[in-house]
């Protein structure tokens, strides 16, 4: 599909017209055109409570006039300016009904959409990226899976910031990716498989890749990553990805996503409710391969460098078993209290491997703990940071993404609950303040470089009824490297 801009209402030719009501007092300038060519159906409709200018309802007018020949969508925005979660609201309402309608050119006229301090180019970026993530729908392995693409072919978006509109559209298009991959049955995404689709981008967009099997990971002492696939038949990797848009001689701002394409919990296994949903485990690595697309779309002029840490994490008669000591690559060793603590247990080897690269900055992205999920929720994703420069980075990434973060302890205190009689460390540290103690664990690998870690656990997909990839936090990721391009 293909997004574009328009200046005016008035000088453009759509299928479909789509203009923000709100609830009461002047209509917005595209929306009062509109009206006027009705010969005043809009308010007639808002006078007569039929149409009440609501948060997010819509009415479908098939027909205004012999004058306009576009069909008009009415969306309500209520009184007030939007809130970012009642904006995202209204951004879906729009995506629902035009989905399934038979247009194929659309235009969307944004005058009106005002959102709590944001301004008019971030509202534009949000608006693109959203209107495009509305359009998103698993394609796999039902039957008439074909037939549920959308009839819009062109999406026309009312605004002249040609830059801000491409983020919001590199965006959507990361966050599709990332879904998709998020979505995949673990039968199908395998560690072997997110090789070959790191493969498949370096072909497309010209970017280096790099893959790291398990003789090279034996060779560098990656043996704590290599504990936790030992129990699976699929071979482990580790993935990385070049992009470099900026100076030859300028140090890489690095992303690494945990990549355990289906998490048993191994030896330690976990419940069979809900072990399904495990094949979201790998929706850090998801994420970090949806933001190299949206990077490689945009072309900023820095150097990024994705690297994915891929395992299985299987039972079976070569598995890691809880008590068993594995050496990491930094040299320190490891007691495996619980071999369902293994997202820490790849990573820490990738921290390491990444000192290689002499980072600006390093960002983990992981479904690391469920106590994340107890402290936060679905809304925040847990952010800890040994650097204070990282973290107001991220925060601020955040805020233009509209992507929530929240900043979690990593107090001294808590790493003396990850000691250890056998080895220097254990890979949990008890029932309390389980995500601050993974994360304790995962910082004693970032004494190289300024690091953060980022908690997707609870916000990376949706359970229920509407299972499914959220796609966060591709938004943020792609904000804070934006962020840094100089």
């Amino acid at each position: 599909m293909n997004t574009a801009l328009f200046d005016r209402i008035s000088a453009v030719e759509a299928d479909l017209s789509v203009v923000f009501v709100p609830s009461e007092g002047e209509l917005p300038e595209s929306t009062a055109w509109v009206d006027a060519k009705s010969s005043g159906q809009i308010l007639q409709l808002r006078e007569s409570e039929v149409f009440k200018g609501s948060v997010a309802q819509t009415l479908l007018l098939p027909s205004i006039s012999e004058e306009f020949a576009s069909a008009v969508l009415l969306v309500g925005i209520g009184k007030d300016a939007l809130s970012d979660a009642k904006a995202k609201k209204v951004i879906a309402a729009v995506s629902s009904q035009i989905k399934g309608l038979p247009f194929a050119k659309v235009a969307v006229a944004l005058s009106g959409l005002t959102i709590v301090d944001r301004e008019a180019a971030n509202v534009l970026t949000l608006a693109a990226q959203w209107l495009n993530e509305g359009f998103y729908e698993f394609i796999g392995f039902k039957q008439d899976d074909k037939e549920k693409v959308t009839k819009v072919e062109t999406l026309l978006l009312e605004g002249s910031d040609e830059s801000a509109m491409s983020i919001g559209v590199a965006t959507a298009a990361g966050s599709a990716f990332t879904r998709q991959l998020g979505n995949l049955p673990g039968n199908v995404c395998t560690p072997s498989y997110l090789a070959s689709k790191a493969q498949e981008l370096g072909e497309d967009y010209g970017i280096d890749v790099e893959l790291v099997d398990e003789t090279k990971m034996d060779e560098l002492g990656m043996h704590c990553m290599l504990s936790v696939g030992r129990g699976s038949d699929q071979p482990s990797y580790l993935i990385v990805m070049h992009y470099r848009g900026g100076a030859e001689n300028e140090a890489p701002h690095v992303l690494l996503g945990k990549g355990i394409t289906f998490d048993t919990g191994g030896i330690s296994l976990k419940p069979g409710a809900k072990m399904d949903e495990m094949k979201y485990d790998m929706c850090g690595a998801a994420s970090v391969f949806g933001t190299m697309k949206a990077i490689c779309e945009l072309k900023p002029a820095l150097n990024f460098t994705a690297v994915i840490a891929a395992a299985e994490n299987m039972p079976s008669g070569h598995a890691t078993k809880p008590g068993d000591v594995v050496r990491t690559m930094s040299g320190k060793t490891v007691e495996v209290l619980n071999t369902d603590a293994e997202g820490r247990l790849v990573l820490c080897d990738a921290l390491t491997y990444i000192e290689r690269f002499e980072p600006q900055s390093v960002v983990d992205i992981a479904t690391l703990t469920g106590a994340c999920i107890v402290a936060l929720g679905s809304v925040n994703s847990g952010m800890y940071s040994n650097s204070d420069v990282v973290a107001e980075s991220l925060k601020s990434a955040s805020k233009g993404a509209a992507d929530k973060l929240w900043q979690m302890p990593l107090d001294e205190e808590y790493q003396q609950q990850l000691d250890s009689n056998f080895a220097d460390i254990g890979n949990i540290g008890g029932p309390e303040a389980g995500s601050v103690t993974a994360a304790c664990f995962l910082s004693r690998f970032t004494d190289a470089y300024p690091w953060a870690h980022l908690d997707i656990a609870g916000t990376a997909w949706t359970g229920g009824a509407a299972k499914g990839a959220s796609g966060r936090p591709v938004g943020l990721l792609t904000q804070y490297l934006l962020s840094k391009v100089s």
